[in-house]
């Protein structure tokens, strides 16, 4: 029998396939197709501390190999979630990630306040969120600004994990994951997307509203897995490996780069059952190497 069950800073999964913030929605919707109990765990739509209606059409666009948004975080506010959401989603035998994003770090202070009280079992702390007190900057790309909303989630979490999620559009990603470690983070999420754009031909318009948008998609994982391999090396906080995922073979390179345990995000576009063939497709490739648990594979690259 192989174990599937994993530990991310001590919550435990029961299979390390989890999806990934802003592709599930609520799970209101996937919950047609299967139990969502058969996910190791759920990271929710990305919350504000007030309601958002996101960035006009058109913020979604097809690439080779992947997709452009720029949704711009539209969601029903953080108080919403806890009323209406997080209860449909405890119905659930699965673990339960709240995903927050704030322009200043007294907001994600009052977001984690108000989820920890509510029972989430993890938080993920979107860093990729530009800072109106420095300007616009986005917070995970100065060491400074990242520590400085990580203490301020710390300090308000009340006991629950939080994770920061690290954005690959820096210079030296493990500066950055270096930072987190220090102001207290329990782990870090990695890759989220990567900035890109794209032009129609004939308008001569760029294809999304806002110019530029976050790619995700098959065409990342290279860079997603590069940089857990890099960040595994470089800090010992537990790692969620994503960017890319959309089989088995995927989730298994980034497990073997250092991560615990994987999101399936942009697959679920193409195929709502994504995260059920990757943890059975993640588990067969472990048991034929011949592990007695999943865990096994975390950090087993052997490079040249």
């Amino acid at each position: 029998m192989l174990d599937l069950s994993v530990n991310l800073a001590g919550v435990t999964l029961k299979n390390p396939v989890v999806v990934a913030s802003g592709t599930f929605g609520f799970g209101r919707e996937y919950s047609q197709f299967y139990d969502l109990g058969e996910l190791g765990g759920i990271c929710a739509k990305g919350l504000t501390l007030h309601p958002r209606s996101g960035n006009p059409a058109p913020r979604i666009a097809e690439t080779p190999m992947g997709i452009l948004n720029s949704v711009g975080l539209e969601n029903p506010g953080v108080d919403t979630f806890v009323a209406e959401e997080l209860p449909f989603l405890r119905k659930f035998d699965t673990k339960i990630i709240a995903n927050i994003s704030g322009n200043t770090p007294e907001e994600y202070g009052i977001m984690c306040e108000k989820l920890s009280g509510a029972g989430v079992d993890m938080i993920e702390v979107n860093i990729s969120c530009p800072n109106v007190k420095a300007g616009g900057l986005a917070y995970g790309t100065r060491l400074e600004l990242a520590a400085e909303v990580t203490e301020e989630a710390k300090k308000h979490a009340n006991g629950v994990p939080v994770m920061v999620k690290l954005s690959p559009n820096v210079t030296d990603i493990t500066e950055i994951a270096k930072a987190v470690e220090g102001a207290g983070a329990d782990a870090v999420s990695l890759i989220n997307t990567i900035r890109g754009m794209r032009i129609d031909v004939n308008t001569r318009r760029p294809v999304l509203k806002m110019n530029t948008g976050g790619l995700s998609g098959p065409a990342v994982l290279p860079v997603a897995v590069r940089m857990v391999w890099e960040v595994a090396q470089a800090v010992s906080l537990p790692i969620l490996g994503m960017g890319g995922v959309s089989k088995g073979e995927d989730a298994v390179q980034l497990m073997l780069a250092g991560a615990c345990a994987v999101a399936v995000g942009t697959a679920l576009f193409a195929d709502p059952f994504a995260p059920l063939t990757v943890r059975d497709s993640l588990a067969d490739i472990a048991a034929k190497q011949g592990l007695t648990a999943v865990s096994g594979l975390t950090g087993g690259v052997r490079p040249w």
